[in-house]
């Protein structure tokens, strides 16, 4: 039997939501790895895009980025944080800071990182 028009307008509807998520979930993925990176090798604005680059503030990369380290001096310790990924023995981990071992193993060894989510 032949699908309808409203039926295929549904379905495309639904995929697109499924699509969505999924790409949400990978952006916040890759986005953890940048911001890695950037901390791990202390990288400035200007070294990423070039010199003079303004962002939303007005501000330049080098000002933006001796505004965000003295704001880091009064920050209050951050809790350890929820837990986003499990290995099913009991470790977890947010998805923040390095991968731990066990998550890189697991990847490794074929998993997925969307298999490791909780929830």
């Amino acid at each position: 039997m032949a699908k309808s028009l409203k039926q295929v307008l549904s379905q495309i509807e639904k995929l697109q939501k499924e699509a969505d998520a999924l790409r949400a979930k990978e952006i916040s993925g890759v986005v953890a790895r940048i911001r890695e990176a950037i901390d791990h090798y202390g990288l400035t604005p200007e070294e990423l895009f070039g010199p003079g680059v303004r962002g939303a503030s007005g501000k330049t990369g080098a000002t933006r980025v001796a505004a965000a380290r003295k704001a880091r001096v009064a920050k209050p310790a951050r809790s350890a944080g929820t837990p986003k990924y499990h290995d099913g023995a009991g470790r977890t981990w947010t998805g923040v800071g390095k991968r731990p071992n066990w998550f890189k193993d697991a990847l490794a060894a074929g998993k997925t990182a969307e298999e490791l989510l909780i929830g």
